[in-house]
């Protein structure tokens, strides 16, 4: 299970995206207060297209409210994305269990945290979650950082493909006929 945090988010469009892509791909989504919007929000409702039924969504007042709830799906790798003092996300191996002597298992949980567009993780998070976790996308040096919906998919999809897609059974809409080409 492929856990999505996502601190503090202010644009509307951004989660309405991200709720459409964790609806895609199994990932659970969790959203920390205060938001820069409502959950009823047009734009966040038009960004997820009808979505959000699909999502699996949870809300929390704080950052031990979302530990907490971590700890209840067993997830036992959390991973900060950002751009201070970080290492390269690609060089980080999602398919290895925290277990000394365990194989890579496609049921490890894993969070992935993404601090807000415009403030990115406060401090207190990236220290919560420990510097070596610390994972940052390629991006020129003369950048700032990328969209958090852009980043979030890049992200997930990594992920996703390191525990060898777990869940996808080739089944989407649309499958059949783009093989048959």
């Amino acid at each position: 299970m492929i856990h999505i945090i996502l601190v503090h988010p202010k644009m509307p469009s951004n989660t309405g995206n991200i709720i459409r892509l964790c609806a895609n791909t199994g990932a659970k989504l969790h959203l920390l207060k205060p938001l820069g919007f409502e959950l009823d929000d047009k734009k966040l409702r038009r960004a997820g297209l009808d979505y959000h039924e699909y999502a699996h969504l949870n809300v929390h007042d704080s950052w031990d409210d979302v530990i907490h709830c971590l700890a209840e799906h067993k997830c036992n790798k959390k991973v900060a994305l950002t751009t201070k003092f970080s290492k390269p996300f690609y060089e980080y191996a999602f398919n290895e269990s925290n277990d000394e002597g365990s194989q890579p298992n496609q049921q490890d949980n894993i969070a992935l945290v993404f601090g807000s567009e415009t403030a990115g993780l406060p401090e207190e998070i990236r220290t919560d979650i420990g510097e070596e976790n610390w994972l940052r996308l390629p991006m020129l040096p003369d950048s700032r950082s990328l969209n958090l919906s852009n980043s979030v998919a890049i992200c997930l999809y990594e992920v996703w493909r390191q525990l060898g897609f777990y869940g996808d059974q080739g089944k989407s809409v649309g499958y059949n006929k783009l093989s048959s080409l």
